[in-house]
């Protein structure tokens, strides 16, 4: 009798499907989904070789194990990962456009819990430009997104970016690994030459820190792409940004303005700090090593 093979997926995955496993878990690499946690949540085991060449391995509920899953690349190099997988499963990706920073204050849960996987885009003006809705085939899909529009056409994050560099949108059903990164494998993701920052803060605080943000928008306009808003389940990882508690995470998609950048970091993260507002690795931000420790308790 001949076995029918059986297909299996990640529960999640990231903004652009152009990352690494080990890269992406060091590093708390996330998704979006009030469900879904970030990629490292997916490790069950690790092997690493350390530093003298031997061959550490552990697995979930083991003394030390949530400590070594976002570890930065400290412990030694990942030769092996072993990830939670799901069946496999469609996704449809609408997008609406033009949703008033009202309607988000007035039902922030609603929106960000309306499909499987939903992004918000925007440059912090006077509207939230783009909401991508991510959907499981199988799952009842949004009539209408409040005051938002549905899209007529296919959308590029970037207002500047050829829109067939992302992933098929107007409802068009695909894989899975296909519709819930935004940027087609193929081609280069985002604008590709570019800075970028994120800070993931308690969902409790979503709205004050959003404010927070649009009170710096004259300052952050004139030196950003985009801003994404995203959502994350938390996980139980010691160095992971949404360690313990569920998370709304602001990601700026700079232009290479590295001066005038650098220069505004410090005033982000002071806009933030009073949220419990965490940076995540591999991005630039400017937090120094009290506010570090308060964020990551578990680093020493």
């Amino acid at each position: 009798m001949s076995r029918v093979p059986r297909l299996l997926a990640g529960q999640n995955l990231a903004s652009l499907p152009h990352i690494s496993v080990a890269g992406a878990i060091a590093t708390g690499t996330h998704g979006s989904g009030v469900a879904n946690r970030g990629l490292a949540g997916a490790v069950a085991g690790l092997e690493i070789v350390t530093a003298d060449g031997s061959v550490l391995t552990a697995q979930r509920g083991d003394a030390a194990f949530d400590g070594m899953v976002v570890s930065l690349g400290c412990l030694g190099i990942v030769t092996r990962a072993t990830l939670d997988i799901v069946p496999t499963y469609e996704v449809r990706q609408d997008v609406y456009e033009y949703l008033s920073w009202a309607a988000l204050a007035e039902n922030f849960d609603p929106v960000t819990s309306s499909a499987y996987s939903v992004s918000l885009f925007t440059d912090w003006g006077a509207d939230i430009d783009q909401v991508w809705l991510k959907s499981k085939v199988e799952e009842p899909v949004p009539g209408g997104l409040f005051d938002a529009t549905p899209a007529t056409r296919q959308r590029h994050p970037l207002p500047d970016e050829p829109a067939e560099f992302s992933t098929l949108q107007l409802g068009r059903p695909g894989p899975w690994w296909d519709r819930l990164p935004h940027f087609q494998l193929r081609f280069t993701p985002s604008n590709g030459e570019e800075l970028q920052t994120e800070y993931l803060i308690p969902r409790r605080h979503a709205l004050d820190a959003i404010e927070a943000v649009r009170d710096l928008a004259p300052r952050i306009q004139p030196h950003l792409f985009v801003s994404e808003i995203r959502t994350i389940a938390a996980d139980h990882l010691w160095l992971s940004p949404s360690h313990d508690v569920d998370c709304v995470a602001l990601h700026f998609t700079w232009r290479q303005h590295f001066p005038e950048v650098t220069a505004l970091l410090p005033d982000l993260d002071d806009a933030l700090a009073p949220f419990d507002a965490r940076p995540h690795w591999g991005k630039v931000f400017e937090t120094d090593r009290e506010r570090l420790l308060t964020a990551y308790p578990r680093i020493p």
